[in-house]
């Protein structure tokens, strides 16, 4: 049986690091969580469930930590995982299957796989939402995060299949848990405009303020037919668009007014 490991990266994640891990601890060979400083008592449930953890300081992309995780494991095979993500019995099934099948020529190195994402009482189908594909499953050494931007996929070198599987992604179980995230990213955001050195000129102001808003809201409620997730899919659309003039408003105070980032601000 070839190994798998379990890589995991938190800050104050109490609520979710339990449930997390009890989805893999019974059949993961290693799992590794690194720790931005959490100031809550995620590290002492992680070590309960039997994960190694390695404590480390958040950074201004939190992609960071992750390449740090993907490194201290110790396995031929990698799951990278998120504290508010889960593994199903049959996600778990899929992997094991995966990973021992017989080595041949052109064999995959990497798996994407759809994730369900959960939106205060449901799990979204539509507003482009669904499957929302992401690189989770990875031969160690073959895949990495360039740690540029936000939202980064893994970077692979080989050839990436499917798995049929869901990963259950518990984003956002209560309202407040969303507002946070945003403000994450948010500020993430207005920190690579810095680094970008957007101009800040009329159109700029017209693009944050008025046509990426608009168009946002257009593409996730009605082309992507996010009206099937009933009022859950409008205000999802609706704080969508409002995240570019969310961020917008970060790039001025971080600009004009010298807005203090701290790292843990973005997780």
């Amino acid at each position: 049986m070839k190994k798998i490991s379990i890589a995991i990266i938190t800050y104050n994640e109490e609520k979710n690091i339990e449930a997390c891990l009890n989805s893999v601890k019974d059949w993961a060979d290693e799992i590794v969580v690194i720790d931005g400083s959490s100031q809550d008592k995620t590290r002492e449930i992680a070590k309960k469930l039997g994960a190694r953890v390695i404590k480390t300081t958040n950074k201004t992309f939190f992609d960071s930590n992750k390449n740090m995780a993907i490194k201290a494991c110790q396995s031929e095979w990698v799951f990278l995982l998120d504290a508010d993500e889960r593994i199903t019995p049959e996600l778990r099934d899929e992997i094991l299957s995966v990973v021992n099948k017989e080595p041949e020529a052109g064999q995959p190195v990497a798996f994407r796989l759809k994730r369900k994402n959960y939106f205060l009482g449901r799990f979204f189908k539509k507003g482009g939402q669904y499957p929302d594909p992401v690189i989770r499953l990875f031969k160690k050494g073959q895949a990495w995060l360039p740690d540029e931007t936000v939202h980064q996929q893994l970077k692979v070198e080989g050839k990436i299949s499917w798995l049929k599987n869901d990963l259950v992604h518990w984003a956002t179980p209560e309202f407040s848990r969303y507002l946070l995230r945003e403000r994450r990213y948010a500020t993430l955001e207005a920190l690579q405009m810095i680094k970008d050195k957007v101009a800040l000129t009329p159109l700029t102001w017209i693009k944050y303020l008025i046509f990426r808003p608009k168009r946002t809201f257009f593409l996730i409620f009605i082309r992507h037919k996010g009206f099937i997730d009933g009022w859950q899919g409008f205000v999802f659309a609706f704080f969508s668009g409002f995240h570019h003039i969310w961020t917008f408003t970060e790039y001025l105070k971080i600009r004009f007014f010298k807005k203090k980032v701290d790292a843990g601000e973005n997780w």
